[in-house]
């Protein structure tokens, strides 16, 4: 895949329970506030180091906060040689409305 896909939240869960990283771009404060279960946050200080350390064959799904930003940002990793890289259609608010028990936030962690 030399381009990412854009995947509703039910097709981003089945590839969770497979295995993929979920990386999430919003602004750290709201990350810390609330996130996909798992999701690793990732900006400009975190990225290079992310790039470097992963497997670029895994499937990854960015998530931003209603999935329109996070399109530019799977085009980005698409383009550095991750070869499965999804963007999450409807974003963290969809998610967290669809899948409520499989977000973290700062009170449980």
């Amino acid at each position: 895949m030399s381009e990412f896909k854009r995947i509703p939240p039910v097709e981003a869960l089945a590839l969770r329970e497979q295995g993929a990283v979920f990386v999430d771009i919003r602004d750290p404060a709201t990350y810390a506030a609330s996130h996909i279960d798992g999701a690793r946050h990732l900006d400009n200080h975190s990225l290079h180091d992310f790039i470097t350390r992963a497997d670029l064959d895994a499937p990854v799904v960015v998530v931003r906060y209603h999935g329109n930003s996070s399109q530019g940002a799977a085009a980005y990793l698409a383009g550095q040689g991750f070869s499965e890289v999804y963007s999450l259609d409807g974003g963290f608010e969809l998610w967290r409305s669809t899948y409520p028990e499989c977000v973290a936030s700062a009170v449980e962690e």
